[in-house]
């Protein structure tokens, strides 16, 4: 049998493919554009056939029918990795239920902890050696299929190829069956025009940033923020290591800053997990040989980030308290988004050879009733923590930059109370006395 013969012989319609789903089962998406979006709603169509079906997927930015179809989740239990906008909207409305970890962690859960019945991803059409190449989805998806009791390929079209490390295709004799259709093009997530304190922000990093720098950029829009205007500065040879490639990079490679030549760690090549953004960029990273990408268990893993000098981390937060501890990934007890890489690369940095951590945060917010809210909070109570005290290196707000490495309680409360909204200063003060973490000597 030829290898289109056995193409033909394993390529299924939507609604064919699904059948093998049954009650009970445990189904994965895998991430971002490698949602199977055919699948997904032919596995809606079935919703009467079905119970407790247990979806897995992350940063999927919808709409995901199998939840939609089932408000009760009788049928459906969506389960994410890390919120995306939507499946955040999801959570909001009880649809979504979150699974904790660490970026680096979720293949290695796969494989020695959890079930897959059955894995349903897109990938780019089959080469001519028989490979699919799992673009944007890279970083989990393979270590995904690999755990798969029946995995099911939805060919996209649309999606960029992406050249790898290792990990980045899955051969055809891997395969159980192939799903073909048109797609809608693929979700652009272009960055949004900074604010005036995203731009305090990125004045107030920018003096750690040197040239030859590899740099990190967070999920959300302040990270790639403080990214896209370093494209206007007269920084040089910039690099990527990064879990997730997004506009800002391909901002800098535009300006000429990202040249990735003084990597200690696959010089001459941007390296990454994820990706999402704009057409440009899709267009950018297909069949790229400068930008590569590989498993999330070992772009972030610390040991390997450490072995990029010069390794700049820039991540953004919710909240942070005036013991130094971090949460990016609740409002209190609402959730909003995951872990993901942020524990990851605080550590690989900070082992890095000249690596510099940041956390960056607006200092205050507005509530929806209109009411104005300091970032820096006296004491946590109900929010997640996504970095502890411990680990907390460089924090930065729209007032300044501290660093509370090896810092005592009452340092840390009086740095982070120096880089807060003035107008709550005086009551966080207050807040530090009562937690007995104000010295008398301290400023005021």
């Amino acid at each position: 049998m030829t290898l289109y013969e056995k193409y033909r012989a394993k390529k299924r319609t939507p609604e064919e493919a699904v059948r093998v789903i049954h009650s009970g089962d445990w189904v994965d998406y895998t991430t971002n554009l490698g949602f199977p979006v055919l699948l997904d709603a032919a596995l809606a169509k079935r919703r009467d056939e079905l119970r407790d079906v247990k979806i897995r997927g992350n940063l999927i930015f919808g709409p995901i029918r199998t939840v939609e179809c089932d408000p009760k989740r009788e049928h459906f239990i969506y389960n994410s990795w890390h919120c995306s906008a939507y499946e955040r909207k999801l959570s909001d409305e009880g649809l979504c239920s979150f699974i904790p970890m660490i970026f680096r962690n979720v293949v290695p859960y796969y494989r020695h902890f959890l079930t897959v019945n059955v894995a349903m991803v897109s990938a780019a059409p089959m080469d001519k050696h028989g490979y699919f190449n799992l673009s944007c989805a890279a970083g989990v998806a393979r270590g995904i299929l690999d755990k798969a009791d029946y995995v099911i390929l939805e060919i996209n079209e649309h999606l960029p190829e992406i050249d790898g490390i290792f990990g980045e295709y899955i051969h055809l004799d891997n395969v159980d069956c192939v799903v073909e259709g048109e797609h809608p093009p693929l979700p652009e997530f272009p960055i949004a025009p900074p604010t005036e304190a995203e731009e305090r922000i990125a004045r107030q990093v920018l003096p750690y940033i040197t040239d030859g720098s590899t740099l990190q950029l967070g999920i959300g829009a302040l990270p790639n923020a403080i990214g896209a205007l370093l494209a206007d500065t007269d920084l040089k040879d910039l690099g990527m290591h990064t879990e997730l490639c997004s506009d800002a990079y391909y901002k800098l490679y535009q300006a000429g800053k990202l040249t990735n030549h003084r990597k200690t760690l696959y010089p001459d090549k941007g390296v990454m997990g994820l990706a999402f953004g704009s057409k440009a960029l899709y267009e950018w990273i297909d069949r790229n040989p400068g930008v590569n990408i590989a498993p999330l268990e070992y772009v972030n893993a610390p040991e390997t980030i450490a072995q990029v000098d010069n390794m700049v981390s820039i991540n953004s937060c919710i909240a942070v308290d005036l013991y130094g501890q971090i949460s990016s990934e609740s409002a209190g007890t609402r959730h909003i988004s995951g872990t993901g890489g942020q524990l990851d690369f605080l550590t690989g940095a900070a082992m890095s050879r000249g690596g510099k951590a940041f956390i960056c945060m607006t200092s205050t917010y507005r509530a929806k009733d209109g009411a104005l809210h300091s970032r820096i909070q006296p004491k946590f109570s109900g929010d997640i923590v996504t970095s502890p005290r411990s680990q907390a290196y460089y924090l930065v707000t729209e007032y300044g930059v501290v660093n509370l490495t090896g810092r005592t309680t009452w340092e840390r409360a009086e740095m982070l109370i120096g880089i807060a909204h003035p107008e709550f200063r005086d009551s966080l003060i207050a807040d530090a006395e009562a937690q007995g973490i104000w010295r008398q000597s301290n400023k005021r």
